[in-house]
């Protein structure tokens, strides 16, 4: 019996609470009549969007923002505790650079 059509992320709150609760991709498809590969690609993007708010990443719509768009201050806040993150995660690297090139240059006797 084919279903009246709607969004799988319209069913995002109940998927994610029968994969928590144990039930296999086999038993939520049949429930909810989506395929294999609708379920597969939907755990992958909210795996993703999760990884993403862990990190403090700020989660942006794809193309241009309506014209009544207004960024709110969380937002503002995410991005730029991203910005620093990332930030600082650049001086770790060129401070390990740094302390490698100095060991070698120690190494081979030179100043």
């Amino acid at each position: 019996m084919p279903r009246e059509y709607r969004h799988i992320s319209q069913y995002e709150k109940e998927i994610v609470a029968l994969r928590n609760e144990g039930f296999t991709f086999k038993e939520i498809w049949e429930k909810y009549g989506f395929t294999f590969k609708q379920l597969h690609n939907f755990f992958t993007r909210y795996n993703k969007k999760q990884e993403m708010l862990k990190a403090g990443m700020a989660l942006k719509r794809k193309g241009r923002p309506p014209k009544d768009y207004v960024v709110s201050e969380e937002d503002k806040v995410a991005e730029l505790r991203y910005i620093i993150a990332r930030k600082d995660a650049k001086i770790k690297s060129l401070e390990m650079e740094n302390k490698l090139m100095r060991d070698f240059l120690s190494l081979t006797e030179r100043k």
